[in-house]
């Protein structure tokens, strides 16, 4: 198979799970990343920790590790994983303003986890959507990228 055919299809075109198990396991890491821009006033009210429903970040980060965790639940013909690391950091950000979210995930195993870094980044936008709508409904999620991959037979990848 060349590198620029979909995994998931069939020759006759239905999706199936692809079958990972001649694969070597090697460490494999992934991050991702996303942006929520708001209003500067939202984003004080978040970083000064009086959002009416609590701890803005700390809340979006746990989200974000749980998500990742629960990815295969989420997408279809995703490998349920043994994630040995997922990491979330979420920086404000003046110059949107808003924050700026970077997710990690990290296993051994014959799979990678660009979908587990990529969930992680987007729940955890969500999540501080969510809990800092009633300040701010026009706030913007943008940005959500894979910023690098390693491992694997592909081979590392970073964007430009």
């Amino acid at each position: 198979m060349s590198e620029d055919e979909l995994t998931h299809l069939a020759a006759s075109g239905e999706a199936n799970m692809v079958d990972v198990g001649d694969k070597a396991e090697t460490v494999r890491t992934a991050v991702a990343g996303a942006t929520v821009t708001m209003k500067p006033e939202t984003l004080r009210i978040i970083l000064a920790g009086d959002a009416k429903k609590g701890d803005v970040i700390g809340t979006a980060r746990i989200a974000g590790i749980m998500a990742a965790k629960r990815t295969h639940e989420l997408i279809p013909l995703c490998h349920p994983l043994m994630l040995t690391k997922v990491a979330v950091e979420i920086e404000p950000d003046q110059s949107l303003p808003g924050l700026r979210i970077r997710a990690l995930a990290r296993l051994t195993g014959r799979t990678g986890v660009e979908m587990e870094a990529l969930t992680a980044a987007s729940v955890t936008a969500l999540t501080i959507y969510d809990m800092a709508k009633a300040v701010d409904k026009g706030m913007r999620i943008g940005d959500v990228t894979l910023i690098e991959k390693t491992g694997g037979k592909s081979g590392d990848w970073r964007t430009e």
